[in-house]
């Protein structure tokens, strides 16, 4: 069975929105560190930021103001969780959405970022089963069999099911390329190529 080479760190936030940019800040974080083909540790927090939470976030998350408003603060949180996070290489399910808001928290707090990547777990499931109809995270684990363990939507949960996604990869690609280890490095060259140059490539690397 395939397993990566170096730790993954698999990264999800729960937010009051889409932008960091337009104010919106991050209300729930997990953090799990993939290992020898499975996870190994994880850092889990609901945050206060000091900010309201939208009605609708609360209807789609769950997360409600009394939640936040009893949490950690960021100033506390964020610290954590890039001391967590390392110079490990980072993945997340449209990993762009989540590491501009690690980049933009961890400015707030004076503090940069040491990660690898971004390795994007919904880019990687494009390349690599082109064949399937949806990679939303939920659709995408169904396809694979991987069942949810606790509510989507937050940011635990999220995480662990697309910890699972990359664990996942890393199979097929030991079992129908040959891989017994697999760089993180090597997603980073997967998620940035043409879908259709995907199997030449990962044929002449795992040779």
């Amino acid at each position: 069975m395939a397993v990566y080479s170096k730790p993954i760190v698999m990264l999800d936030f729960e937010t009051t929105g889409l932008s960091p940019d337009h104010g919106d800040r991050i209300t729930e974080v997990a953090a799990l560190r993939i290992e020898a083909g499975r996870i190994t540790d994880r850092y889990v927090s609901l945050v206060n930021c000091g900010v309201r939470i939208p009605p609708f976030i609360t209807g789609l998350t769950g997360i409600t103001q009394k939640m936040v408003d009893s949490a950690p603060p960021a100033s506390e949180v964020v610290p954590q969780l890039v001391e967590f996070i390392g110079g490990d290489m980072l993945s997340a399910h449209n990993a762009s959405f989540d590491e501009k808001f690690l980049n933009a928290e961890s400015a707030r707090a004076g503090l940069a970022p040491r990660h690898l990547g971004p390795v994007c777990s919904l880019k990687l499931a494009r390349r690599v089963f082109p064949e399937l109809g949806s990679y939303k995270l939920g659709t995408l684990c169904g396809s694979l069999g991987i069942r949810f363990k606790g509510t989507a939507h937050r940011a635990e949960a999220d995480a662990e099911v697309a910890a699972e996604v990359l664990l996942h990869i890393a199979r097929h690609l030991g079992q129908r390329y040959g891989y017994a280890e697999v760089a993180p490095e090597l997603l980073m060259s997967v998620n940035k190529l043409a879908a259709a140059k995907v199997h030449a490539f990962l044929s002449k690397a795992g040779a």
